[in-house]
């Protein structure tokens, strides 16, 4: 499932016509041509190496018309704050940083959609915890970054057993700095995601007290900056970009083994906790649709009602689905 010759060349022409399925936001740029495409630097923000080792490993970073900068964040809210200041064009992020981003007034959009398996969003404790079950973290202290998936699925796993994050203490950190805190006892419990959750099952022998079932939609986004979803090239840039990583997502799945390997080499994790986390089900392109947007409603009033978030956030203000029909067209033809 490579990249194919001839689609190619007819994304190309498509991105170049400046044809576009209609935006719920803003008006899109107008066409640009293969010269200006190729003076273009799309600037990506990236996660524990997932985007660019994806990419890499389907072979869909080659031949791209635009330049690539990379950039490495360590989880979704600090990579949204570089996007809507401009540092940043695009990037892939959790179902809870944009919600906190929206709260403030983010200057970025929502542009494609994905779901993953809820399993592996997971409340973690020690194999030798006292704790039994998520009612006993009253008064305990949990690790979680902040306004991460993390953080959203920690919010509801909390709800759903009678108690709400005023009744813990929670000890915002991000996952390497949380990671150290657990090993070394610091904190009680660790809300985090995979392939963090897989590195502590292996090798902190880590317990699950409670996943992401009935707690997390599962969801990650593709995000874009407003400045860059305005600029001709940038925009047409971010068309083929999104489009690349909807056929890595769908060539990932049939190809787990390879894309663990990948992933392990581009990040340094052990192969056996890249593959734990690829075999328990990883992204897939979803539509950006109503369904969506209406979950991340529901986990936003969550935030607001606990006072979380100041006041309440319209989720809908910050989809743009400009890429609507390119992205269907790269689901349906793998």
């Amino acid at each position: 499932m490579r990249w194919r010759k001839g689609w190619l060349v007819a994304l190309t022409a498509f991105t170049l016509a400046g044809c576009a399925s209609a935006t719920d936001s803003a008006a899109v740029p107008g066409p640009v041509s293969a010269a200006d495409l190729a003076k273009v630097t799309l600037k990506v923000g990236d996660q524990k190496g997932g985007v660019k080792s994806l990419l890499t490993a389907a072979g869909l970073l080659t031949g791209t018309p635009y330049r690539i900068e990379w950039a490495t964040f360590t989880s979704g809210p600090p990579l949204l704050e570089a996007a809507s200041a401009g540092a940043i064009d695009t990037g892939r992020v959790g179902n809870t940083p944009p919600i906190f981003a929206a709260a403030a007034k983010a200057k970025i959009k929502v542009v494609s959609a994905s779901r993953s398996n809820v399993e592996r969003e997971a409340v973690l404790v020690p194999p030798d915890s006292p704790l039994p079950n998520v009612a006993a973290l009253k008064g305990k202290t949990i690790g979680v970054a902040k306004g991460t998936s993390a953080h959203g699925q920690l919010l509801n796993t909390l709800h759903h057993n009678g108690l709400s994050t005023k009744d813990v203490k929670l000890s915002f950190l991000q996952p390497s700095e949380a990671y150290a805190a657990f090993t070394q006892r610091t904190i009680d419990a660790w809300a985090i995601w995979d392939p963090y959750t897989a590195q502590a099952e292996l090798d902190a022998h880590a317990r699950v007290l409670a996943d992401g079932r009935g707690a997390s939609n599962g969801l990650a986004f593709q995000t874009a900056s407003t400045a860059a979803l305005a600029d001709p090239g940038k925009n047409a840039a971010i068309r083929d970009f999104v489009v690349r990583v909807t056929r890595a997502q769908k060539w990932a799945d049939a190809h787990r083994t390879e894309w663990a390997k990948a992933w392990a080499t581009e990040t340094g994790l052990k192969v056996e906790v890249a593959q734990k986390a690829v075999d328990a089900g990883r992204d897939l392109p979803i539509p950006l649709d109503d369904a969506v947007i209406a979950s991340e409603q529901q986990l936003a009033d969550a935030f607001s009602d606990e006072k979380t978030l100041p006041g309440k956030v319209d989720f809908a203000a910050y989809v743009d689905r400009r890429f609507a029909t390119d992205l269907a067209q790269a689901r349906s033809n793998g």
